[in-house]
């Protein structure tokens, strides 16, 4: 690519591809260069350094955490939105936990501010304190990234061969247990004969997440009378 052809968004989607494909750390301005064909000088007219670089990878991925949020949806609907729109982005750049890590003050990203902004406002309205409710966000944003990288038998660039057969030797190690003493994990073992559920299973764990939050609310919120 020609370096006067070169925009901030190209070189942003080249870092991002490359961030999700091999982890943040393989992110360099050397490395960037030369998978867009430039010479370093060209990255640094659109960044002035890596740092700088990583708040706008960050901006980019979860500028749309809060964008279909209504005002006149309830505080659950709208955190659970939230929330499903950052595990739907986590699972679209598996890079991202590793970006809010090396992103040394979050807060310097404006769609993150954004984000805390709104689920602080929303957690309000449900009867939270402004401390009760800066915990929550960030229970929630760990339970989120936690829920994606733990999800079941899914490691990158694995196939489908190689999954299954995954599968099959925890199937054997697990029934090889003694039965007197691990009968329900023998029992479990079964469920391991067919592919997981990951969709079921990403819902089940933002039920898990929203599930005690909203039992927070409830035992914050006065009897009637």
């Amino acid at each position: 690519m020609a370096a006067e052809k070169l925009t901030r968004e190209t070189v942003v989607e080249s870092a991002l591809s490359l961030a999700d494909e091999e982890g943040v750390e393989a992110v360099t301005i050397r490395r960037l260069a030369g998978r867009l064909g430039v010479t370093p000088m060209a990255l640094y007219w659109h960044f002035k350094n890596k740092d700088e670089l990583m708040w706008a990878l960050a901006e980019h991925v979860l500028s749309g955490v809060t964008a279909d949020l209504s005002p006149g949806d309830s505080w659950q609907k709208r955190l659970r939105m939230m929330v499903e729109a950052l595990v739907r982005v986590m699972r679209e750049h598996p890079c991202l936990p590793g970006l809010l890590t090396a992103v040394e003050d979050k807060h310097e990203v404006e769609s993150f501010k954004r984000a805390t902004e709104v689920a602080l406002d929303v957690l309000a309205t449900a009867g939270f304190t402004l401390s009760e409710g800066y915990a929550i966000s960030a229970y929630l944003l760990n339970g989120s990234v936690a829920l994606v990288k733990n999800q079941p038998y899914c490691p990158a660039n694995r196939s489908v061969t190689d999954e299954a057969e995954a599968r099959r030797q925890r199937r054997l190690k697990l029934e090889s247990l003694p039965p007197d003493r691990y009968p329900r994990m023998i029992e479990y073992a079964a469920t391991l004969c067919e592919p997981p559920d990951r969709e079921r299973y990403f819902t089940f764990g933002v039920d898990l997440l929203l599930a005690g939050v909203e039992a927070l609310a409830r035992k914050n919120t006065p009897a009637p009378g």
